[in-house]
């Protein structure tokens, strides 16, 4: 039976140590401050902004959302990065993806300033975490670094199988990984034979966005699986891209879906931002 990796609990004594430095910073005379730009009314980013800025008061970050209708156009999404780039009391500024489907995604990643970009998108900071300098880490990647660090999960020397190409989660962990020695390999939708290489896997990261796609059978003997997919099943219920109930008595630590590394993505993003704050601060 596979160790349960509780994403809320290990983002709990990140957010304690956010909170302490908040204070300190706010003893100072600096108060962190996040802005979220929220373009359309998709209901998971409704949701997933929700719980960004409760935790942001939880963190002594106070956080603001700007809600844009889905038609904005791309030169007044671009005002607005502009204006939070020139305010000096923002600290950190997140665009909620997915961003509407006119909007060049690219050219919002370049105009946020890239000592206010906490999400770690910018071209600039994409670069400086593969010169192993990172200014800021990107939240779903180095939260799963942190949740496998606070349970004593070894990489050095471990084959990593990463699950997901994007700029988002899969190239910037294989960069992550193998700054901790870890041999990476990264697989995709256009992979042939899939499970040949799941099953070489000591640590298994998905972030297919595929709904129970990993069966048990998939799964190398004692494996690290760590399930960043977030789906939802037809009776309405939050379910990962691994099947639970076959991986679980294969593996030997393992992510729930939800639970896992969500919290921890949004414990960096805290991170992130209380680490502007303080760079900022006179």
């Amino acid at each position: 039976m596979a160790v349960l990796m509780d994403g809320t609990a290990a983002a709990r004594t990140v957010k304690d140590e956010v909170l302490r430095r908040a204070r300190a910073l706010r003893e100072r005379g600096t108060v962190p401050r996040l802005a979220v730009i929220l373009a359309g009314d998709d209901p998971a980013s409704e949701i997933y902004v929700k719980h960004k800025m409760r935790e942001c008061g939880e963190c002594g970050i106070d956080g603001t959302t700007h809600r844009l209708p889905g038609d904005i156009r791309q030169d007044e999404l671009l005002a607005l990065i502009a204006g939070l780039n020139a305010d000096p009391e923002i600290h950190g500024i997140l665009l909620q993806h997915p961003y509407p489907p006119h909007i060049d995604s690219f050219a919002v990643r370049c105009a946020i300033s890239p000592v206010k970009d906490v999400d770690s998108l910018h071209p600039e900071n994409a670069g400086l975490i593969s010169h192993d300098r990172p200014r800021f880490l990107p939240g779903t990647p180095a939260g799963i670094m942190m949740l496998l660090d606070q349970y004593g999960v070894a990489l050095s020397g471990k084959h990593c199988v990463i699950i997901n190409r994007t700029h988002i989660v899969g190239k910037p962990l294989a960069q992550l990984m193998l700054a901790r020695d870890a041999t990476v390999t990264v697989c995709h939708s256009r992979t042939a034979d899939l499970a040949s290489f799941t099953r070489q896997a000591d640590i298994l990261i998905c972030a297919a966005g595929r709904l129970r796609m990993i069966s048990g059978a998939m799964v190398k003997p004692g494996a690290v699986v760590v399930d960043v997919g977030v789906n939802k099943k037809p009776d309405g219920k939050l379910a990962g891209d691994v099947c639970f109930e076959e991986t679980e008595p294969v593996a030997s630590y393992i992510t729930p879906v939800p639970g896992g590394v969500g919290p921890m993505t949004r414990a960096v993003l805290l991170e992130n931002t209380v680490r502007a704050a303080e760079r900022a601060a006179p």
